[in-house]
């Protein structure tokens, strides 16, 4: 089977997904945004949710089919939902009301991660997809204590210098996302930050250049950051040409007193080239972000990568990634884990394999990849809900609604045992599970055209759950090396969750050596039939059961900002040795409209909150935190 897989992934830059909003496409013959045409089929298989509705230009709030919102008066003080229960608002912005074809344009936000001050436990620093200003942005949010109240802050990214780009006083920036967030030992924070311009299909300018961006945030926990924002890479491409992507980066901070590279700043990405090759890079900075080095090579050449796709292989046989994350160990190692999709299959298996290599010298080398397990994506969206969302793989709820169609991926969360350093643990998503498997009749069906997984059951048996691999061996192995998905162990191990689905999970490791992994998750009331979900916190030492915290105070329903299609990526978790602390997009908060018939010269204008194609109520996307004892 050749496995040249169409669907685009979402995990990984969801920033631009949204971006896409508003946009007018042309004719066939028109420039794309980042000429998705240019991309082979694996690419656009690999190519993150950010990335992935930017890219093909298309307006999901006008697609095929939809209806239109019916608005009704809204609530008094809608407009600014502060809190549900223990549950706390992150970004402090009351909602715009923006036109109903533009629904999350100038509203959503989510794509979360949230890191803690090494020093201070109450100082916390959380980043996310922003858009309120009415295009992507890098949005970031600071609280002094405890999570309990934030406020927000603002990225300086409206421009950068231009000396990569043709030797110009400045390049301005379109769009930006794909957050992550970071802390040293000398109580300075970190943003990463991509930024990118459109192209001649959204704007007069052709532009199509794209880079990544770190920010910092020195003396004040992240209230304010550095201007203009530090390159780790950045390509020119101002004509316009779209042949080459930047996607889908991640950073860590080595904020591990004694380590030999305490402090060093690292970023890994995916490279999307014009040879249809799609390998993660590395840089790392040794001058708190000031500058960073030339890209190391992360995904090098493996027998396990046994299926090339018969594109160029330059830098080695494992040539198609994505989802790549560096994190590091008290001794200075630096991981970096990836979803690789080279690995050969026949029939109607259509498995995957996430992969992991090491550097001992701060990021300048890497080792051959080890196989920390395979893993099987989530089902093509098309094909099981009612040809929603085409092209793109989701979490069809059971039963006959069509209410989940927002893309989504399974991706994999890496972390280090900080009282055990040889003790690594990796987290991914997988459809093929314990729970899910051909016993309980979830099977495995190959390939739908579009490139996407297909299974029988999807609509009533499969599930998917949040896997867990161990390393006792820093790295050098795993439990899921040679260890089948069916058997693997689950973080989602409670008795509800055997049935329901659990996806974007976040994990850390609290300095007492307490792993807490947060996640979407399906077991709360009809979550599992109508497509709702909630956010559990499980927490557990060594390789005893988990013990599992609902973190939401209400199920979220199905979003309905982009048309429902788009929710973000990934979520993330901070964690003390008292508090893990989940960070996600809530769909809770009603989305807001002008009232038809107000704002006329005779009618004051008014504000209605719209009903959504499911005879729901249309819905904001919010970050929220809470605090859960870990």
């Amino acid at each position: 089977m050749t496995r040249l897989r169409t669907s685009v992934a979402v995990l990984g830059s969801a920033v631009l997904a949204a971006v896409s909003l508003g946009v007018l496409t042309g004719s066939p013959a028109q420039a794309q945004p980042f000429n998705y045409g240019h991309l082979n089929r694996i690419q656009q298989r690999l190519v993150s949710g950010l990335l992935a509705a930017e890219l093909n230009g298309a307006d999901p709030a006008a697609r095929a089919g939809a209806a239109p919102l019916s608005p009704r008066r809204a609530a008094p003080n809608s407009a600014c939902t502060n809190r549900f229960g223990d549950n706390v608002k992150v970004n402090q912005n009351c909602l715009n009301l923006t036109d109903p074809d533009l629904q999350g344009r100038a509203q959503a936000q989510n794509e979360t991660w949230i890191a803690v001050d090494p020093n201070n436990s109450d100082h916390l620093v959380g980043s996310y997809n922003d858009y309120r200003r009415g295009d992507g942005t890098c949005g970031v949010s600071y609280s002094l204590d405890g999570g309990r109240t934030w406020a927000d802050a603002t990225t300086p990214n409206g421009f950068s210098r231009g000396t990569a780009f043709g030797g110009t006083p400045r390049e301005y920036w379109q769009a930006g996302g794909d957050t992550s967030v970071a802390w040293d030992t000398k109580g300075n924070a970190y943003l990463s930050c991509q930024q990118f311009n459109r192209g001649a299909a959204t704007s007069p300018n052709p532009d199509q250049s794209s880079a990544f961006y770190v920010y910092r945030s020195t003396g004040n926990n992240g209230a304010s950051w550095n201007f203009p924002g530090h390159p780790v890479v950045e390509h020119n491409d101002v004509a316009g040409a779209g042949d080459f992507l930047l996607d889908k980066q991640l950073m860590a901070v080595d904020n591990h007193s004694g380590s030999p590279f305490q402090d060093r700043v690292y970023v890994t990405w995916t490279t999307f080239a014009a040879d249809g090759t799609a390998y993660i890079f590395a840089a790392h900075s040794a001058d708190y972000g000031q500058t960073f080095s030339a890209p190391a090579l992360v995904s090098t050449t493996s027998a396990m990568c046994d299926n090339t796709f018969g594109v160029p292989t330059p830098h080695g046989t494992c040539n198609e990634n994505q989802f790549s994350q560096p994190f590091t160990a008290p001794d200075g190692t630096l991981y970096v884990v990836f979803a690789n999709f080279n690995n050969a299959v026949t029939g109607t298996e259509n498995r995957n394999q996430m992969l992991l290599t090491r550097s001992t010298d701060g990021g300048v080398t890497f080792s051959a990849p080890v196989r920390v397990g395979y893993y099987y994506d989530l089902p093509d969206c098309a094909t099981y809900q009612n040809g929603a969302d085409p092209g793109r793989a989701c979490i069809p709820e059971h039963g006959p609604s069509f209410n989940s169609i927002f893309r989504a991926a399974n991706y994999p969360i890496g972390a280090v045992d900080p009282t055990a350093p040889n003790r690594v643990v990796v987290t991914y998503g997988s459809y093929i599970n314990r729970d899910s498997n051909e016993t309980t009749g979830c099977i495995p069906a190959g390939l739908a055209a579009n490139g996407n997984d297909l299974y029988t059951g999807v609509k009533t048996v499969c599930n998917n759950d949040i896997m867990l691999s161990v390393s006792t061996n820093s790295g050098a192995s795993f439990t899921g090396t040679t260890t089948d998905p069916r058997q693997l162990a689950v973080v989602s191990d409670a008795a509800g969750q055997a049935r329901s689905d659990q996806f974007w999970q976040g994990a850390d490791f609290a300095p007492d050596g307490t792993l807490s992994v947060s996640y979407y998750d399906r077991q709360y009331g009809a979550d599992e039939n109508i497509g709702f979900s909630d956010i559990t916190v499980s927490s557990g030492k060594g390789t005893g059961a988990f013990r599992h915290k609902r973190a939401t105070s209400g199920s979220m329903p199905p979003p309905t900002q982009f048309a429902g299609t788009f929710y973000g990526d990934y979520a993330a978790i901070a964690v003390t040795n008292r508090t893990a602390y989940p960070l996600w997009s809530d769909t809770r908060p009603v989305d807001l409209f002008l009232c038809p018939g107000t704002g006329t010269t005779t009618t004051p204008p008014a504000v209605c909150q719209g009903g959504a194609t499911n005879a729901s109520i249309a819905n904001d996307q919010d970050i929220y935190v809470t605090a859960v004892a870990s």
